[in-house]
C-alpha cells in the first residue's frame, strides 16, 4: 500500500492552520497488519472494512 503524500490530501482536508495533524491519518498498512478485514463499531453498528485483492477497500454493513 501507498503512503500519503501532501500533495495527494486535498486542501479542505486540511485543518485552518494548513498543518496535517498526524493523528487524523492512518495508514492503511497499519489497520491491516493482522488480516485483510477490519471491524469497525459506529454508534453501536457493525461495519466490516476488507482489503481485495487488487488493493481496494470494500465498507459492508
Amino acid at each position: 500500500m501507498n503512503t500519503l503524500s501532501s500533495q495527494q490530501i486535498s486542501a479542505r482536508s486540511l485543518p485552518q492552520s494548513g498543518i496535517v495533524e498526524i493523528n487524523k491519518l492512518i495508514d492503511s498498512d497499519t489497520l491491516f497488519k493482522h488480516g485483510d478485514v477490519v471491524i469497525i463499531v459506529h454508534r453501536g453498528e457493525q461495519y466490516a472494512l476488507r482489503r481485495t485483492r487488487n488493493g481496494k477497500l470494500i465498507l459492508n454493513k
